[in-house]
């Protein structure tokens, strides 16, 4: 099975202080899910964690990223487009650029499992390839 990671929950993995660490923890060791992490979220997980822990942590993330540990999903130009959609759609919510995009990007492979904290945006969205996400941890 796969699951796309979103920013939140690849902060709580690096941020033992984080109130979801020990519960992404948890599932990432019982886990048979391989997880795959849209390449939109980098950005602002790097940011995240420059801001609160530090540039060290920062750049372990990357090196993380560089050395395989993570297996990226590219952003393709019919990502682009849906997640123009999904943002219009949602403009009251509002839905922004990241969370649209790995919606985006669920739907072109196909994928229903999705690995956030963001309860709020992920419970709504109904995306084109099922009637919902599966929200995980």
């Amino acid at each position: 099975m796969i699951a796309l990671a979103d920013t939140g929950v690849l902060y709580a993995l690096v941020d033992a202080g984080d109130l979801w660490h020990q519960r992404v923890i948890a599932w990432w060791e019982k886990s048979d899910h391989d997880v795959f992490v849209p390449v939109t979220v980098l950005p602002e997980v790097a940011y995240l964690l420059q801001s609160r822990i530090g540039p060290m942590a920062e750049e372990r993330f990357i090196r993380a990223v560089a050395d395989g540990e993570f297996e990226v999903e590219p952003l393709e130009s019919e990502d682009v487009d849906r997640t123009a959609e999904l943002m219009a759609a949602y403009i009251d919510m509002p839905l922004g650029f990241v969370d649209a995009s790995v919606m985006a990007i669920a739907e072109r492979t196909a994928t229903r499992d999705i690995l956030t904290t963001d309860r709020r945006h992920f419970s709504v969205v109904r995306p084109r390839h099922a009637k919902r996400f599966t929200i995980l941890p």
